[in-house]
């Protein structure tokens, strides 16, 4: 069974984000949507493991500066809770390799929106851009339906 907790990341460069296109894998629950880099945690691992560890293996990235920036916990029908270690990444070596999820790209940060995001993802790149201190954000899906978000415990109108 894969772990509860995961990663994602923002890798940034110029005003934009590594975004990854997932539409290589078959049963993909982010299939069609454009996500972060990131994955399940590894038996031991520390969140900063778990992030430097799928950076390399998603992107062939070496990151060399990243910032916690959030914990997104993740309800769905027909889907054990996941618990979302946010990251922000501003240094990197190493060329970007292929990716077997789906096609990476560069994205102006302006043109996110115009991406098709999960309604989640929308909210928590909103609190990056308007660089919101640690924050805790909770999502519960029906389907590819937000039906609830709560930011530091305090509910959200969707």
């Amino acid at each position: 069974m894969k772990s509860p907790l995961t990663t994602l990341c923002y890798v940034e460069k110029d005003g934009q984000y590594l975004m990854l296109h997932r539409i290589s894998k078959k049963n993909d629950v982010n299939k069609d949507k454009w996500i972060g880099i990131g994955g399940h945690f590894e038996p031991n691992e520390s969140p900063e493991e778990c992030l430097l560890r799928e950076a390399k293996e998603e992107t062939g990235l070496t990151l060399t500066s990243w910032k916690f920036r959030g914990i997104v916990t993740f309800l769905a029908e027909g889907w054990p809770p996941e618990y979302m270690c946010l990251y922000t990444a501003d240094g990197f070596e190493g060329s970007i390799t292929p990716c077997n999820e789906g096609k990476l790209e560069w994205v102006p940060k302006t043109e996110l929106s115009k991406l098709n995001l999960w309604a989640g993802d929308r909210i928590f790149l909103k609190l990056l851009a308007e660089d919101t201190p640690f924050f805790s954000l909770k999502l519960m899906y029906k389907g590819d339906d937000l039906v609830y978000a709560a930011l530091d415990g305090k509910k959200l109108d969707l």
